[in-house]
């Protein structure tokens, strides 16, 4: 008997403000407006995705002191625009990024149950940790969390968070709740209902150890950054094998690395198109932006279309009052530049030629053909259950993958073509979380 065919998972990022958007297409829309939201998802749920995704911003990032011209736009609270998406949706998953370390545990876990009341068993929490000083300024604890404690606290918050959903019965009933540990002590009672899921779905996007080790034992869902086939498979191997000790199957953990797509009617149009999006990402002023977060150093005499700095970068630059903050930190800069300076001496590659060749590029490019076979091979080799698209354009970047690659997926018997279930957990093939008296 032949065995059934693996069936992939997509997912929708709304662009945030990073590099990765092309605000100067003429194309491109308001991050702000709702319409943009609705946009996305509409066609997100029209492409039958499991979920879309918001990121979160709790402060505007500053460059040499000033906000980034980038983030000037600002970044709204995902979960209120959940629910209003909540109202404009019928299937699809609607997942909120949301700090575990400038949260509480019952505030959190209210909102989440109340969005997955509200959207009928579609809410997720993507579970982000920080120990980040400068964001915490905008909090009344500031940065206090040492960078040790990040997954104890969040492992301990979902934990709480959990035996709030649980405190009420399947069939309506509330019991006192009363939670007490390292980092958060709680009683009393949970106002809101066991929701339609049991659970809203856990994500988390953590790629050290402790990072893995936490998606293996927590999460529902895990958001990878790897996207060659090596990596990825290397990755989904460990986070995979991890889940044993844990007491967990494969199958209750969806792997799903965020990539990126372009289309062409052929190859070289595609790469075309695929060169011409790198450039616009990476501006001249962006390419100096990601040479100082690399070198800890005001770069901004240098020429993008220039030679890279014979300097190294500062090793002891203070990653809470640099040149750049509120920007993920560059575990080791050294190496980071060595291999910049070894592709740039190797091509002849200026500083913006540099930037474009290894920040960020496009994960899968190619005819719809073409980007369909390469997204099931990476799902039929266990390179990944899945992906999380993230789009160049706000908010119409979705449109050709959903118009042109996913009924060649679903041809390929690759993707599936109608919902089968109203619940995100039926989306993602994950079963109900089981009450316990």
């Amino acid at each position: 008997m032949t065995a059934a065919r693996r069936q992939m998972h997509l997912a929708a990022h709304f662009p945030g403000v990073n590099s990765t958007t092309v605000w100067a297409d003429p194309r491109s829309r308001s991050q702000i407006d709702f319409s943009s939201f609705e946009h996305l998802a509409r066609t997100a749920e029209r492409g039958l995705f499991d979920f879309f995704f918001l990121a979160e911003g709790l402060r505007l990032r500053e460059h040499k002191g000033l906000i980034h011209d980038l983030d000037v736009v600002g970044r709204p609270e995902s979960i209120t625009v959940l629910n209003a998406l909540a109202a404009v949706t019928d299937r699809l998953g609607l997942a909120a990024t949301v700090n575990t370390t400038f949260n509480e545990p019952y505030e959190l876990a209210r909102r989440l149950a109340s969005l997955d009341h509200l959207s009928g068993g579609r809410a997720a929490w993507n579970v982000v940790t920080s120990s980040d000083a400068f964001t915490g300024e905008n909090f009344r604890r500031g940065g206090y969390l040492d960078r040790a404690d990040r997954y104890t606290r969040a492992a301990e918050f979902v934990r709480t968070a959990r035996g709030l959903w649980d405190s009420w019965t399947p069939d309506g009933t509330p019991r006192r709740f009363a939670h007490h540990g390292r980092h958060f002590t709680v009683e009393g009672e949970f106002t809101v209902p066991r929701s339609p899921q049991g659970h809203p779905v856990v994500i988390q996007a953590g790629d050290s150890d402790e990072g893995r080790e936490f998606a293996a034992s927590t999460a529902d869902v895990v958001f990878s950054r790897h996207t060659t086939p090596e990596a990825a498979r290397a990755f989904y191997a460990d986070v995979k094998a991890r889940l044993a000790r844990h007491g967990r199957t494969r199958d209750e953990l969806t792997v799903m690395p965020g990539v990126s797509v372009v289309i062409g009617d052929t190859d070289a149009e595609a790469q075309e198109k695929a060169a011409e999006i790198r450039r616009q990402q990476v501006s001249p002023q962006n390419a100096i932006l990601a040479l100082e977060l690399v070198w800890g150093r005001d770069l901004s005499s240098y020429d993008p279309d220039g030679p890279l700095p014979a300097v190294d970068p500062d090793p002891d630059a203070d990653p809470d009052s640099g040149i750049v903050r509120g920007r993920v930190r560059i575990a080791d800069p050294l190496a980071v530049a060595a291999k910049w300076r070894a592709l740039s001496e190797a091509k002849g590659l200026s500083i913006r030629q540099t930037v474009i060749e290894t920040a960020g590029r496009q994960s899968f490019i190619g005819t719809p053909a073409g980007v369909a076979a390469a997204l099931d091979a990476y799902v039929r080799t266990e390179a990944a259950d899945g992906f999380i698209l993230v789009p160049h354009l706000t908010p119409g970047g979705l449109d050709d993958f959903v118009d042109r690659v996913v009924p060649l997926l679903q041809e390929r018997g690759a993707f599936r073509t109608g919902y089968t279930g109203t619940t995100l957990r039926s989306h993602l093939g994950l079963a109900e979380p089981v009450w316990e008296d």
